[in-house]
């Protein structure tokens, strides 16, 4: 399947991916998440789009509040993406 350009003009795509560690309850990170209108792609990774001016940084800093000190979360700004077999996709953002 070939890759989907991202063309939303003054909008960024966001992939959120985190490992969560021993079982603490992470009921308030997903209700952010579906707060922000991201959607579920993997089991761990989420997509957001959010307005140009916001940065990867600024989002990992904003979710950190909602993980454990031993929790690893990382959020990468994309250009184009390609899935297969996921829950959703960033279509349906």
């Amino acid at each position: 399947y070939p890759p989907v350009p991202i063309t939303i003009s003054g909008l960024k795509l966001f992939i959120i991916s985190y490992d969560l560690h021993n079982q603490k309850d992470y009921q308030k990170l997903y209700d952010e998440l579906n707060c922000l209108k991201a959607k579920s792609v993997l089991e761990s990774t989420w997509c957001l789009i959010l307005e140009d001016n916001k940065t990867a940084k600024q989002i990992r800093d904003h979710l950190i509040r909602f993980i454990g000190s031993d929790d690893a979360l990382m959020v990468s700004e994309v250009n184009t993406w390609a899935s297969y077999n996921t829950i959703n996709t960033p279509k349906d953002l």
